[in-house]
């Protein structure tokens, strides 16, 4: 028999590495002088950095980050893609956290509880994200966890994304005179222009590369000379291994795909352009071979698609769910049937750009949002009563006139909902919904009807957090 002591001692030691373990940052936000476009400007650093620190974790990991706001004006993060399950008051955008004030800070707390994937982070405040602010997350599987495919070489991250020349908050005034923002003046990749990322491969090997559209205002679709992308996860879901030339990535949306190094030892040019523009805008970096010597390659620089929207369309239909492959946990992701559960409800939410008092607005349902003083989180908690009214989002359009409003939609815990985003604007839309992930079932041109539903794909629909509404 073993003493009470040794007992105690196994019992400590159990409960010790049954807990997940913890990552610990300490973040100091800034502004700093950043030459993008080759123009000095403003921009927003973290620790010195733009773009900001990558958060490199794995499945289950708990996340520690104390953010210090050396900016003059109040400032939050917010983590795309993240679910925040049981913590949504982390998730750092109106409505759920009280700002950073000037000179303060604020610590955040959260675990990326079954998740796995490529996401990044953004300031959600007062346009900062224009200025930058932004980062990669990056989420591994458990060492026990299968994963897909074989482990890559090396793991690239790419934050693409439109730029402007204007200051952050010359762009906001823009916007709150109630007037369109002006056309970007260019691409970055990884804050830089033209040529000023280098990815180093060496030949004949697979190497992993995550691509987040972190713009403000466009479509990009990205490229690589000589290579084919094949896509193995998008937004925390394992994809089936499709091969394609090029990829659109849209406002907030992430993908990964594989690159294999199979061509002779030159160097290859990554190209990401702009969609539904005119003009195109282009950035370039380079895919450089170790044994190269710097020599180009001789193909011409890969084109992409311009106008093109069934493109698009037809691409984002044929991303599948891969239905054996493990997702955060060893069971297959097709083990959940989702195609099976009963919705109780469907939402149709309608965009449409619409003047309201003299002014440029932007509304879903006819509600154009209005902040309140009160976080809503801190009015829900507290039941401050006044702040706002659950249920004042309408779940459709109701065609009458647009109007203001601190709008709320109510819903019902556990709940399973069919959720319809129509765009009839002349512009592409990206929906996100905060703490989600949804199956896209159907997408198509048109209006919808209850009739659609017999078209949906209800076996392997991608599961992501991030949808394009095309116009």
């Amino acid at each position: 028999m073993p003493s009470p002591a040794a007992l105690c001692v196994f019992l400590l030691l159990a409960a010790a590495r049954a807990e997940d373990p913890y990552r610990f940052y300490t973040w100091n936000v800034t502004f700093g002088d950043v030459y993008p476009l080759g123009v000095k400007q403003q921009g927003i650093l973290i620790n010195g950095q733009f773009p900001g620190p990558q958060i490199d974790a794995v499945t289950n990991d708990n996340i520690v980050i104390n953010v210090f706001n050396n900016l003059p004006a109040p400032f939050l993060l917010s983590w795309q893609g993240i679910q925040q399950r049981r913590s949504s008051w982390q998730d750092g955008v109106y409505g759920t956290n009280c700002p950073i004030p000037p000179g303060g800070n604020f610590t955040y707390n959260m675990q990326f509880k079954d998740q796995i994937g490529s996401y990044y982070y953004f300031p959600s405040l007062a346009f900062h994200k224009a200025a930058g602010g932004y980062g990669g997350i990056r989420v591994l599987s458990r060492p026990r966890i299968p994963v897909p495919f074989d482990p890559p070489a090396g793991d690239f991250t790419i934050l693409a994304g439109d730029w402007f020349k204007l200051n952050h908050t010359d762009l906001k005034g823009i916007l709150d005179s109630g007037n369109d923002l002006p056309f970007p003046d260019g691409l970055l990749i990884n804050g830089h222009g033209s040529n000023g990322n280098r990815f180093t491969v060496d030949q004949g090997k697979t190497y992993r590369f995550r691509v987040s559209n972190v713009g403000i205002s466009t479509s990009v679709n990205i490229r690589i000379q000589g290579h084919s992308l094949l896509l193995v996860e998008v937004e925390g879901s394992h994809t089936m291994q499709n091969t394609y030339s090029s990829l659109d990535v849209h406002l907030g949306q992430s993908y990964s795909f594989l690159v294999t190094t199979d061509q002779p030892p030159q160097d290859y040019t990554i190209v990401v352009s702009t969609r539904f523009t005119n003009p195109v805008l282009t950035n370039t970096a380079m895919l450089h071979y170790s044994n190269s010597n710097g020599v180009p390659a001789a193909l011409p620089p890969p084109p992409g698609p311009t106008i093109e929207i069934d493109w698009s369309l037809n691409q984002a239909r044929s991303i599948r769910w891969n239905l054996t492959a493990s997702g955060p946990r060893p069971n297959p992701q097709g083990s959940y049937h989702y195609g099976q559960v009963n919705t109780t409800r469907t939402m149709r939410l309608a965009n449409s750009r619409v003047t309201i008092n003299g002014k440029l607005r932007y509304a879903v349902n006819s509600v154009s949002f209005v902040p309140a003083d009160t976080p809503l989180k801190v009015a829900d908690f507290y039941n401050i009563q006044g702040v706002f009214t659950p249920g004042s989002m309408p779940d459709a359009l109701s065609g009458g006139p647009a109007y203001l409003q601190t709008a709320v939609m109510a819903s019902n815990m556990r709940d399973y909902v069919e959720v319809v985003f129509e765009n009839a604007e002349g512009s592409v839309q990206s929906w996100h919904i905060d703490g989600y992930a949804f199956w896209v079932v159907g997408m198509d041109g048109g209006q919808w009807t209850p009739a659609s539903r017999q078209n949906y794909n209800l076996r392997d629909a991608i599961a992501r957090y991030t949808l394009q509404g095309v116009s």
